[in-house]
């Protein structure tokens, strides 16, 4: 897949009338680095709003310092509590749910305070991992919306709850976890904005692109840098997260 295919279902949307959209979220931040400070920096020199996925426990007060981005919660502590035969993740199926719901206010109460007006209230749970009967219950953290990865069923994952995913990692998890290959990341892409345009998923959801600053090499780096600006060009819109998510959640 090539940067032509991604031009021509950008395209084929606004030839149909649409305007493809997208929107960027960041996972694992903590605390201020080089490779969040470059992440900050392109997100301002693109125009391109960003959600940054913030670990509530791990987060320091310098990070917040003058940030122009959303912030998300993710998860409480990022630790994974996987039970033997699960798949990693923070949220494990013999945690009693009351005590889950308990650890996430109190991680929202912190990283609220913290983030100020940048806080969205919004749950990214790590390794995109949550358990569904936890979701009706998000509203009694403080929770009112959800993002996870691949395309949802409905943009009400529970009553109260707005949810927005994630649809293209450019992390290589399986393999070297580094950079997925421009070539992957395109299909991906163009996959699940031909998908939308043809009604396979929800077509108002909008594309989100899931990256790790940590992880970022120099391809990475370069991609994005590329991606913002051609999409841009071509009419493409990059919605702020503020505007993906209920008022009340902020």
């Amino acid at each position: 897949m090539s940067w032509r295919e991604l031009d021509a279902e950008l395209d084929r949307w606004r030839d149909s009338g649409q305007v493809a959209d997208f929107w960027w979220r960041d996972d694992d931040a903590a605390k201020p680095s080089a490779p969040l400070a470059r992440l900050l920096d392109l997100s301002q020199s693109s125009r391109v709003p960003l959600a940054l996925a913030v670990v509530p426990l791990e987060a320091v007060p310098d990070l917040f310092n003058g940030l122009k981005a959303s912030v998300l919660m993710h998860g409480t502590d990022h630790r994974n509590r996987a039970v033997p035969g699960e798949k990693k993740t923070e949220f494990a199926g013999d945690e009693p749910d009351g005590d889950a719901v308990a650890r996430l206010s109190a991680a929202r109460q912190r990283l609220a305070a913290q983030a100020a007006q940048r806080f969205l209230a919004v749950l990214a749970p790590p390794w995109n991992r949550f358990k569904q009967s936890l979701v009706a219950r998000l509203p009694e953290a403080g929770l009112y919306g959800l993002s996870g990865y691949g395309p949802r069923d409905k943009a009400e994952a529970a009553r109260g709850v707005r949810q927005v995913n994630t649809h293209v990692d450019i992390i290589d998890w399986r393999g070297t976890r580094g950079f997925v290959g421009e070539a992957a990341a395109l299909r991906i892409a163009v996959n699940h904005l031909a998908a939308r345009r043809e009604g396979d998923v929800d077509a108002n959801e909008p594309t989100g692109w899931l990256t790790h600053h940590a992880l970022h090499d120099k391809a990475t780096w370069e991609f994005l840098e590329r991606l913002f600006e051609r999409t841009s060009a071509r009419g493409a819109r990059w919605i702020d997260p503020v505007e993906l998510f209920p008022s009340r959640a902020r």
